[in-house]
């Protein structure tokens, strides 16, 4: 990289590099995560303990992606990156309000949260109210997990700095301490024969501190480590105040979404929530690698070409987005079908975990894959907006996508259980990428041209091909449930290994070339 471009914070370059350095970092957080929930799947399976656990970790969780990851970035980083263009002392000024103010709100909003910890159990998991040990051992663990909140919204905070530097490595690996440290909790538990939930929450606390630490020195390097300052006049903040509110929810329909999962499945059986965590730990691993990577690149990048005012240049990004979204979610959505069961066997099956719980979190997980490519291609047209200062639409997009998983849910859930929830989640998800899709084509954003259509039409006939062949030498289900795990292993890495190379070699013979996602900006 020029020396040029390194004082401009590395803004040129090409798009698909910059995406792969988010995605092989998610994937070193993605491997240690299911480290991690292979160990809570051995120690506490599908339980009671294991539902109240994954709720106390949910709570702070749901809080962080609205604050942190979800609508504060949204708001944050387009005004970020106009003081980005400003003097050197304007910048460290405006991160320093905005970092002072943001810290203010969020000690009021963990303080209120550890003081009304029952309230929030109660809102989350309604149906422990008939469980009152359950219910008690949820509130005590929130009022330690809850506090993590705090430390990861800072942490978040200064990752959106530096990703609007292009220096996307460190925050897309900072996650991987928080799974090192629950991995550690746990194993000391088990031979210190500790409570294991206790000492779960205790790591989600110190994981949020371990986290915020690792990145101030490289906060330090740009010279941005600067003292929290309060201030209700500064410009830049007011702006940020401004687009944040109607940014939470439009930056956080997912979250919202499993917000209302989760207070449902709490009414239904036992396993229930248990079932739909280790589904969704599956579905995070495309989202993580392809939706999160998409949006973590996209929204500074657009940020900077729609301040610039190239239409163009902005529409093509968007393409490159959508193309590569497509080709990358596509057979990711279809694997994750066709081998639920053995995914979930492979993973999770060990320990306390029953065979029972694997036929029922492979549902989900059907369920859920049915709407990957909408939950990816969602992250890549969301930033458009954002990118012009544009929160009302995004706004009033996700609205109706929230409310449509609401009345799905209520409608599915009584007939389908946990399943219900999750396909309901599914529908929602493209409810909301149609209104996204529609909306950037009548606000002129962008226009679909042949390289769509192209990628799309080879993604689609290369899926089909990948699905006939994985359906054909895929074991049954009960086979998964059958075998040791070292077979169920081996059996998984050959299917994922063949069906990636049915893919590839099918797009290859219909004439597409990957080298075509590569895009500069």
């Amino acid at each position: 990289m020029s020396t040029e471009t390194e004082a401009r914070g590395g803004d040129a370059g090409d798009m698909a590099t910059k995406g792969a350095v988010v995605a092989s970092m998610t994937f070193l957080s993605r491997v240690s995560g299911f480290v991690r929930d292979v160990l809570l799947s051995h120690f506490l399976g599908a339980t009671g303990l294991a539902d109240a656990f994954f709720v106390a970790f949910r709570i702070p969780n749901f809080f962080r992606r609205l604050f942190a990851e979800g609508a504060f970035n949204q708001a944050f980083v387009p005004v970020l990156v106009r003081y980005k263009s400003k003097s050197a002392a304007e910048l460290r000024l405006f991160v320093a309000v905005v970092g002072g103010n943001l810290g203010l709100v969020i000690a009021f909003v963990v303080l209120v949260g550890v003081v009304f910890s029952e309230v929030l159990v109660a809102l989350f998991a309604p149906g422990f109210w008939g469980e009152t040990e359950q219910f008690q051992l949820a509130t005590d663990m929130v009022r330690i997990t809850f506090p993590y909140l705090g430390f990861i919204a800072l942490t978040a905070f200064a990752g959106a700095v530096l990703n609007t530097h292009q220096r996307f490595a460190v925050p897309a690996f900072t996650p991987v301490l928080l799974n090192l440290t629950l991995i550690a909790a746990m194993l000391i538990a088990a031979a210190t024969t500790n409570n294991m939930v206790f000492a779960l929450a205790w790591g989600v606390f110190a994981a949020g501190v371990l986290q915020l630490l690792f990145q101030a020195p490289w906060m330090a390097r740009l010279d941005l480590l600067v003292a929290p300052r309060l201030s209700r006049s500064h410009e830049g903040a007011r702006q940020v105040g401004r687009l944040l509110v109607p940014a939470v929810l439009a930056a956080s329909v997912g979250q919202v979404n499993s917000l209302i999962d989760t207070m449902l499945a709490s009414t239904l059986i036992t396993g229930s929530i248990s079932w739909l965590y280790y589904a969704d730990r599956l579905l995070e691993l495309p989202i993580g690698l392809i939706a999160v990577a998409l949006g973590t690149v996209l929204l500074p990048n657009l940020s900077r070409i729609a301040d610039s005012g190239d239409a163009r240049a902005f529409a093509a990004t968007i393409d490159w987005g959508l193309r590569t979204g497509l080709v990358l979610a596509l057979p990711a959505s279809v694997s994750l079908f066709l081998l639920a069961d053995s995914l979930i066997a492979a993973i999770f099956y060990h320990g306390v975990l029953t065979a029972l719980d694997v036929s029922m979190a492979a549902l989900a997980l059907k369920a859920f894959a049915v709407g990957v490519v909408a939950m990816v291609l969602v992250k890549v047209l969301a930033p458009a907006f954002f990118a012009h200062h544009d929160t009302r639409r995004p706004l009033r997009y996700a609205s109706v996508a929230v409310a449509t998983n609401v009345v799905l849910n209520l409608s599915f859930f009584w007939w389908f259980g946990h399943v219900g929830l999750a396909f309901a989640t599914t529908i929602a998800a493209w409810v909301h990428l149609w209104l996204l899709y529609r909306g950037v084509l009548e606000r002129g954003y962008y226009q679909p041209g042949s390289g769509l259509r192209r990628s799309g039409v080879a993604s689609l006939l290369a899926v089909v091909v990948m699905g006939i062949v994985l359906s054909s030498v895929t074991p049954s289900a009960g086979f998964w449930v059958l075998v040791s795990t070292a077979e169920r292993v081996a059996w998984l890495a050959g299917l994922v290994v063949v069906g990636g190379l049915v893919y590839l070699a099918t797009l290859s013979v219909l004439g597409f070339n990957l080298r075509t996602l590569r895009h500069h900006v």
